[in-house]
């Protein structure tokens, strides 16, 4: 049986920011515990020790709940609703989730926010974000993301730092060239933020190590320049179900969207590379300075929002930017069944370089 699933907000960052999904089951029992198979730690935060629904979590079926029914045996029908509702606050928290003073001072002015407050602040600092590229778009992610408090980065960056980065790549400086760009963007996330830890991949990404990389984190930032990498990380990201932000600048324009499991891929916009040399790249067609400063952030701002479960992602839309023009304009995009990795049928099953 196909039964929508009302996410509520804590469980959201599971679901790649989702207040809705779609499960299947018989029964109660079986769509919650589906919920773990589609999204991976749904079931230690729905259950306790015992497989039971703890206290502080009521369920609903079309809006009744399950305790004035049969309880996790309650049957489904195709098209039922159930809705999770945790209690919205209570109980102190932990000393360990609490925020020092200094970081009540550090992030004052995001503790006034709506919808962000302590709570939010904490989910930041037990988020864990991949920054595949330290370069043009990576260099204000990074810096956004740790100035925003991600307690978790990760830097996967296998190049040095030239000369001619300098302009774009605010993350490096004069006395970073000849060095890795992962140690600059590690030491330059440290002078920023030294709450946050950052964890350094200093190797190419391939097949074989992209996997173990990407499946360490929750969400992938992808501050790529080159088409190879843009499909491997995507690939991977489908494959372990990761939330994916996209961007890409050339000359003087920008791109940005986000890929959210089981709502498309790169691979829906962009079904295949195209042949080799007949897109221009960055090196050929030139990339001004500031168009990563401006796409980068946005990436940073998804980022956050997937975290906090706020806002409108911008799944489903890709926000195109014209520096010239300086003008923003959005497209819809779909999930394509056909896909050949996140399809109905997908034929890409495993990573290739």
């Amino acid at each position: 049986m196909a039964v929508d699933v009302l996410v509520p907000a804590p469980f959201r960052g599971l679901t790649g920011n989702r207040a809705k999904v779609t499960s299947d089951g018989k029964n109660v029992a079986q769509v919650l515990g589906n919920l773990e198979r589609d999204f991976p730690g749904f079931g230690a935060m729905m259950f306790d020790e015992r497989g039971q629904v703890p206290p502080h979590i009521n369920v609903y079926v079309n809006g009744r709940e399950i305790s004035a029914l049969a309880g996790l045996d309650t049957t489904l029908k195709d098209g039922d609703e159930v809705t999770i509702i945790p209690s919205s606050a209570g109980g102190s928290p932990s000393a360990d989730r609490t925020l020092t003073p200094e970081q009540r001072e550090r992030y004052s002015r995001h503790l006034v926010l709506p919808h962000w407050g302590e709570e939010g602040q904490r989910k930041l600092t037990e988020a864990r974000v991949l920054v595949v590229g330290a370069g043009g778009l990576g260099s204000p992610v990074l810096l956004y993301l740790a100035g925003a408090g991600v307690g978790t980065l990760g830097i996967v960056e296998f190049d040095t730092v030239e000369i001619s980065n300098l302009p774009r790549q605010l993350l490096h400086h004069m006395h970073d060239i000849g060095l890795s760009k992962a140690r600059s963007a590690q030491e330059s996330v440290a002078d920023n933020n030294p709450d946050v830890r950052v964890v350094t991949h200093e190797t190419r990404l391939t097949s074989e190590n992209a996997l173990d990389i990407i499946g360490g984190y929750d969400l992938v930032v992808a501050a790529v320049d080159n088409l190879e990498t843009r499909y491997l990380v995507n690939d991977a990201c489908v494959l372990l179900r990761k939330p994916m932000i996209e961007a890409s600048v050339l000359a003087y324009e920008g791109q940005c969207t986000v890929f959210l499991p089981g709502e498309g891929c790169y691979r829906c916009l962009y079904p295949s590379p195209p042949p080799p040399g007949l897109m221009p790249t960055p090196a050929r067609a030139g990339v001004l300075s500031i168009t990563p400063a401006v796409m980068g952030p946005i990436q940073a701002m998804e980022a956050i929002k997937l975290i906090l479960g706020i806002g409108e992602s911008l799944s489903g839309r890709l926000l195109l930017f014209d520096a010239l023009t300086m003008e923003f304009r959005q497209v819809r995009t779909r999930r394509d069944p056909n896909c050949a990795v996140c399809g109905d049928r997908p034929t890409i099953t495993s990573l290739t370089d």
